[in-house]
């Protein structure tokens, strides 16, 4: 196998005509990897998303081939998955005000282009879910998009399919995740193209690094939530006085143990079982 790609938490490994995507316990916020990893993360990772992508195979074709034909030593954290053509856009759906959506929306009213009501407060339930496309930065930050521009970049028949796909999923996820008591404030999907042209989900999906999730039972709007993903290292981060520059700081001890039971605690309440391996 060949390593090909690198990112900030998986590897990529080429296997024949297939891909090995392989996820790490590395952490990144801000778009700087800390140092220091979250024991058990890449599990959670990889299992809560093949979850998910059992749920969501009628929505959009995935590109998972197999969860169990992997290299022993990556056994539980690693996906073969389909060749695909990336898309150059990273598909964000919004249920709720908060993070860049939040800032975006205090500035101006609107958040990648779409206007929202006046009145809204942070973390406020959107009347409806909302598409919001970022760029995919290969150093630097995503900056938003517009829809013209997503049609522009991608032409207009992709664009519709990613956000048709981007709200569905958003929706059906929002829906199961409610069932089981976790509001799903927002999330960012990541798809390629087939051979054939096809629109394929890929990457990770509904996952605490992707996502934003808060118990229902403890949701008020105005104020910060409770969250069971990476928002509770971002504010860490922020409450150190963190620059948000690299080399970012050691993560401590106790703040490392808080992180890793909300990872695992979350994947227990969405899928009803613990993370194996």
């Amino acid at each position: 196998m060949e390593l090909i790609h690198s990112g900030k938490v998986r590897e990529v490994y080429a296997d024949g005509d297939d891909l090995l995507l392989v996820a790490s316990d590395r952490i990144s916020i801000y778009d700087v990897v800390l140092p220091t990893p979250v024991p058990g993360k890449g599990r959670v990772l990889t299992q809560l998303s093949l979850w998910w992508f059992d749920r969501l195979a009628d929505i959009a074709p995935n590109h998972v081939i197999s969860a169990t034909d992997v290299p022993a030593e990556w056994a539980g954290r690693a996906i073969r998955c389909q060749h695909l053509e990336m898309l150059p856009v990273e598909c964000i759906a919004r249920g709720y005000l908060t993070g860049l959506g939040l800032t975006a929306y205090q500035e101006s009213g609107a958040v990648s282009g779409v206007r929202l009501p006046d009145g809204l407060v942070e973390a406020s339930r959107l009347p409806e879910p909302v598409f919001t496309p970022t760029t995919k930065a290969a150093a630097g930050h995503d900056e938003p998009m517009t829809y013209d521009e997503v049609e522009d970049l991608v032409g207009p028949a992709t664009a519709a399919e990613l956000r048709r796909i981007t709200l569905e999923v958003y929706r059906r996820g929002a829906d199961l995740a409610a069932e089981r008591g976790i509001i799903v404030a927002d999330t960012k999907l990541e798809f390629g193209k087939a051979k054939d042209g096809t629109i394929v989900l890929a990457d990770e999906v509904l996952t605490p690094d992707s996502s934003r999730f808060w118990p229902a039972d403890e949701y008020q709007p105005g104020r910060p939530q409770h969250s069971y993903d990476k928002q509770y290292l971002r504010d860490w981060s922020t409450s150190i006085g963190w620059d948000r520059t690299a080399p970012g700081p050691e993560i401590p001890g106790d703040v490392l143990a808080v992180l890793t039971a909300r990872y695992s605690e979350l994947f227990e309440k969405i899928t009803g079982r613990p993370v194996t391996g």
